[in-house]
């Protein structure tokens, strides 16, 4: 049986079918060998790749044609195409993120943004607790994890006490991305491909990389326990099927599982320090890259549990997001770095995207910002050249391109914040976030949604916003037709990329082949052709008019919409007219281009931009009939909405939890049926998407599916269409689970589809 779950066309260029040459085409270090329907393409590595977060692609001909399997020694790709470059290659290259490794980025002068305005409180100031550590160690193969096909890894965390703090105190929960997991000392060598190290070598702890968010965070009374997951970074690759996502949320939970003991004093091995000391009924989750992704399931897994521990609020540093996953029902931040080199194209903006209609039920803050200057490695200090005694790298000079001028971090006209700049904004964001929804401290609430400006100064960092209240009227989402809605001529609603999601019914947004340039719209691995990020798209300046109904909007603060360049700079002017028919025009907000050229840069980000409510003094608030945004040049739009900033109180997602389950079938049966069960009926229709990973002309035809459980029922069936390339061998495709409303995703996101040869 082989597995085929390489085959996302990354790029479609010169994507068309052609005959299949009868014989393989090899180079120095490549192949490209003609199978059934397709071509398997391979590429030896001189050296194994280094542990980094996105996931490896390869490219033909300069094309990127495949996200690639890696062996387990980390020095074989291999992918499945049916891309026509495959057929007569020249060169195979390593790629990522869409992107040819060391290709050119630009070379042309930075755009300015819009002065910041500084948020004036600072989370980062010493509280009053002192600081004792409990770490706990069980050493490298102390847990086997399922997720992971029950590879044995450590049981190891740090963990940061405050003194003298009466009672039950909130507990964070911090979990490193994928890094190396060993080094060999006095060298440059390590590597992340074997559990544990070997004789000679060191570990890399790269849970103590977050020392300082941690440290602080304790003397404001927090129990902190920053989580090793080596283990999982040396196995996921080439043991999981999700790129470790299911085996991180597994970690998590074994950890608040012997936390929770540790507080009843059942745990030998955890210091004292910590019985009854816990509040388990307050926790927040931090992870920074695959950690991200991690801590999204780990909160999916606990809201399954019968009794789920009370996580709060859920905290996304420069996350991935390979399966598309929603995180309703607790406050949630993206911090995404400008110059990241390593997920380049900010892929962890999709749980923000997918998550703000996910759940109508729910009542919690939801943001994402963009922080200039920042790469992706400088928010672990393990991770950080002359921080780290192991060796470490600036992934923005060391990915892409250390001359380019906007992140290039030697360049004249750089905007790159210093090693101890992005700690200190990354020990802000940490601490702010998670004394603001655990600790109800508000002051802080201007770092995610500030009402007076969506670009404001962090420390040393300018920091762009967009952001969603649960104070809020929702005027359109402004994501489809609606007879509320008026559009001007030309403009149209659009999705995606490049033509990556027909079903959808939209046109994309973009067809430019950069997808790191447009983090809302860049394909994930296992959710390649789910609709992403549907809005309204105004080629040229015009006006949008939205019918309210007759609203009182008296009782918030602003008039707010997200918004993005599509080309040049461009003013947005918001017209209100009440029941009477007067109106009145607000101060123009003025859209600037972000920094950068080149397939990374600039960045297409929606934004979003206010206009006080209290401004409107010639028309009755209190009886709003219209809301019109007139652009005075082509823009990207989303979610009208009158809002006032405001967090909200989360917990446990209580929405119901869909699985999927896979068929055998014979390859003349023409269609394989799939089967999506809820743990319980809805009282909301439920909708999710089903992608194929599998490549275009093999049995199963790569796409998204949406499926729609009705109210009140509990299961639905897709029929797969099955075509028979006449493959001898059983063939194994992967379907996934991907985008849900109206319920969530937790252990079984992937089933199996097995065509028999």
């Amino acid at each position: 049986m082989r597995l085929i779950d390489g085959a996302l066309v990354l790029a479609l260029i010169g994507a068309g079918s052609t005959a299949l040459p009868s014989e393989a085409a090899t180079g120095p270090s490549w192949s490209s060998i003609p199978v059934a329907g397709g071509y398997q393409v391979t590429l030896h590595l001189d050296q194994p790749l280094h542990g980094r977060d996105a996931l490896p692609e390869l490219a033909v001909n300069g094309v990127p044609v495949g996200a690639a399997n890696e062996s387990p020694d980390g020095r074989t790709l291999t992918t499945f195409t049916t891309n026509s470059h495959a057929a007569r290659p020249l060169s195979v290259q390593l790629a990522w993120n869409g992107r040819v490794s060391g290709s050119s980025t630009g070379q042309q002068p930075s755009a300015t943004l819009p002065p910041a305005q500084p948020v004036t409180a600072d989370p980062t100031t010493t509280g009053p607790y002192a600081v004792q550590r409990a770490d706990y160690d069980f050493g490298d193969t102390a847990i086997t994890l399922p997720g992971l096909n029950n590879k044995a890894v450590e049981n190891r965390a740090a963990v940061w006490v405050p003194v003298g703090a009466p009672g039950r105190r909130p507990v964070v929960i911090l979990l490193h991305g994928r890094h190396d997991s060993c080094f060999q000392p006095n060298t440059t060598n390590s590597t992340d491909d074997v559990w544990p190290c070997p004789a000679g070598w060191s570990v890399i702890p790269s849970n103590l990389g977050f020392a300082q968010s941690a440290e602080k965070l304790a003397t404001d009374g927090f129990v902190v326990v920053s989580i090793s997951a080596n283990g999982v970074n040396a196995f996921d690759n080439s043991d999981s099927e999700d790129a470790g996502a299911l085996a991180h949320g597994q970690l998590v939970l074994r950890h608040l599982d012997l936390l929770a003991a540790a507080n009843v004093g059942t745990a030998p091995g955890l210091s004292p320090l910590l019985k009854g000391r816990l509040d388990l009924t307050n926790i927040g989750l931090m992870g920074h890259s695959r950690g991200g992704e991690g801590v999204v399931k780990a909160d999916l897994l606990n809201a399954a549990l019968p009794h789920p521990y009370g996580i709060r609020s859920v905290l996304l540093i420069a996350p991935v997001d390979y399966s598309r996953q929603t995180v309703p029902g607790v406050p949630m931040a993206v911090v995404l770095p400008y110059c990241d080199g390593d997920v380049s194209d900010l892929r962890g903006q999709h749980f923000y995207d997918d998550t703000r209609y996910a759940d109508q039920s729910d009542h919690v803050l939801r943001a994402s910002v963009l922080v200039m200057g920042a790469n992706h490695n400088f928010f672990n200090t393990e991770w950080t050249p002359g921080l780290s005694p192991a060796p470490a790298f600036d992934d923005w000079d060391a990915e892409v391109d250390p001359a380019d001028p906007t992140c290039g971090s030697a360049q004249p006209t750089t905007t790159r914040l210093t090693a101890a700049q992005q700690n200190d904004v990354g020990t802000a964001y940490a601490t702010g976030f998670f004394r603001m929804t655990m600790a109800g401290e508000s002051a802080f609430l201007p770092m995610f949604a500030n009402p007076d400006g969506s670009v404001v100064s962090v420390g040393a960092a300018t920091v762009v916003q967009e952001n969603q209240s649960p104070q809020r009227i929702d005027i359109s989402a402004l994501t489809a037709p609606s007879n509320s809605v008026t559009i001007p001529a030309g403009a149209t609603y659009c999705a995606s990329m490049s033509g990556l999601s027909p079903q959808s019914g939209l046109p994309s947004c973009t067809d430019s082949p950069d997808n790191s340039r447009f983090p809302a719209f860049t394909p994930q691995r296992y959710a390649q052709n789910v609709t992403a990020a549907p809005m309204l798209h105004l080629p040229t300046a015009g006006t949008v008019v939205a019918s309210l109904g007759n609203h009182d909007i008296s009782g918030y603060r602003d008039l707010t919409v997200r918004a993005a360049l599509d080309s040049g700079p461009a003013a947005l002017t918001l017209t209100v007219t009440d029941g009477a028919g007067r109106q009145q025009s607000l101060a123009a907000q003025s859209l600037t281009p972000f920094p950068g050229s080149g397939t990374i840069l600039p960045k297409t980000w929606l934004r979003t931009l206010s206009w006080p409510v209290s401004q409107l003094r010639a028309v009755n608030i209190r009886d709003i009939s219209r809301v019109s945004l007139s652009a005075s040049a082509g823009v990207l739009l989303s979610d009208l909405a009158v809002q006032t900033p405001a967090v909200g109180a989360g917990g446990p997602s209580t929405l119901p939890q869909l699985s999927i389950s896979g068929t055998t079938v014979d390859p003349g049966s023409g269609t394989a049926t799939v089967t999506v069960t809820l743990s319980r009926p809805s009282r909301l229709p439920v909708i999710a998407n089903i992608q194929t990973v599998a490549g275009a002309g093999t049995q199963l035809t790569p796409g998204a599916r949406v499926v729609v459980i009705p109210a009140g029922q509990t299961t639905a069936s897709v029929g797969l269409p099955v075509t028979d390339n006449g493959s001898t061998a059983d063939t194994t495709y992967l379907v996934v689970l991907s985008d849900p409303t109206n319920a969530i995703v937790g252990g079984s996101t992937f089933a199996h589809v097995v065509v028999r040869g």
